[in-house]
């Protein structure tokens, strides 16, 4: 059987943490800005972690 290849927009989008959550950039900040408050898109820029219900989901792109 040959090696799994590691899904490649998902190991550019998913850092493993430390304790094996995964981290995830927040959606939303690319385009339309003009509409979304300072403040809203101050929010969007820092990272947040992958929900628990995704987290099977990401670990089978990632070949973990």
């Amino acid at each position: 059987m040959p090696k799994m290849k590691t899904h490649s927009s998902a190991k550019k989008r998913f850092k493993r943490t430390g304790s094996g959550k995964f981290k995830r950039f927040q959606a939303g900040v690319r385009h339309n800005t003009g509409k979304k408050s300072k403040r809203r898109i101050v929010k969007l820029r820092g990272s947040a972690l992958v929900d628990k219900s995704q987290e099977k989901r990401v670990k089978a792109l990632l070949c973990l």
